[in-house]
């Protein structure tokens, strides 16, 4: 199946920064669109693979959205603006730019919360949703990872150490990844910059961890998540993860009876959406979609 080569286009916030979309397809492609959001710091490369895949071989039309300090889109001069309230904004902006809801979304980890949040307040633009390693509870743990290291990554001087600091950072969770593999993570993690290379991401994210108290919970979300009860779902959890339980899968299966679940082994936070049997079950979930979407 044709597709053209993806292509970047860049779109308006609300308050006038510029929004970084990767576009996979033709705009005029008769199925449902996929919309693909990011986790915390990471940016629409995570997303290549299957946004290829399903552009190519099953005629999608697929969009990839940099959030405001990540990838191509401009960094906010305001840290503070690295919310879920303004990032929501922004995804809603960029999407009506582009005409491409109702879609079908697929949001890893901050991306799936993007897309909880989204259900609550413009349900009809949600014809269904991939949640890849996130739920309505997040485990203090894997949080508590994560402040750990956004926005405090030694600094690399070859891709190769970047892949080696990547490495001691995530083997855990992902021991089956070969040095090509984490190769290609840095070359994801990592830009050049003044002769140097520095994260793919504005590094006042860290900032949006601060207030995090790891004595609290973190609020639930099962009323944002109770907002998708009609519309397929699916949850993908990395088998290693220390952000989304299996306790918690199951407590989403109670809640939404359809719920389609899928385990990667020897992955962990977040799994990496680009093996051949994950891509096809991913599509396979996107034909039910079509099915069943009245509008």
């Amino acid at each position: 199946m044709n597709a053209p080569t993806p292509r970047s286009t860049f779109l308006s916030a609300p308050d006038g920064l510029k929004l970084h979309a990767r576009l996979h397809g033709l705009a005029a492609a008769p199925r449902l669109p996929v919309v693909c959001l990011p986790g915390l710091a990471r940016t629409v490369e995570d997303f290549d693979t299957l946004a290829r895949a399903l552009a190519e071989q099953h005629g999608r039309r697929v969009i990839a959205l940099d959030y405001r300090g990540r990838g191509l889109s401009d960094y906010d001069r305001d840290p503070a603006n690295y919310s879920f309230q303004t990032e929501l904004a922004d995804v809603l902006a960029a999407l009506a730019a582009l005409d491409a809801l109702p879609a079908i979304f697929i949001g890893t980890s901050r991306g799936g919360i993007l897309t909880m949040l989204l259900a609550a307040l413009r349900p009809t633009a949600i014809a269904g949703c991939v949640l890849n390693d996130i739920g309505p509870v997040i485990e203090p743990k894997g949080l508590m990872r994560i402040k750990g290291y956004v926005g405090k990554l030694p600094q690399p001087r070859t891709y190769e150490e970047g892949a080696e600091i990547l490495r001691r950072l995530f083997d855990a969770q992902f021991p089956k990844l070969t040095p090509e593999d984490w190769l290609a993570s840095a070359r994801r993690a990592f830009k050049p910059h003044n002769g140097a290379l520095v994260p793919t991401y504005d590094v006042q994210l860290a900032k949006t961890l601060e207030g995090v108290d790891f004595e609290k919970p973190f609020p639930p979300l099962w009323a944002q998540f109770d907002a998708l009860a009609n519309v397929p779902v699916m949850v993908i959890r990395g088998e290693n993860s220390d952000l989304l339980s299996a306790a918690t899968v199951e407590a989403m299966r109670a809640r939404h009876p359809a719920l389609e679940s899928l385990d990667i082994p020897d992955q962990g936070h977040a799994p990496l959406l680009a093996e051949t049997d994950t891509i096809a079950r991913i599509a396979g979930f996107a034909d039910r979609c079509d099915g069943s979407w009245s509008g």
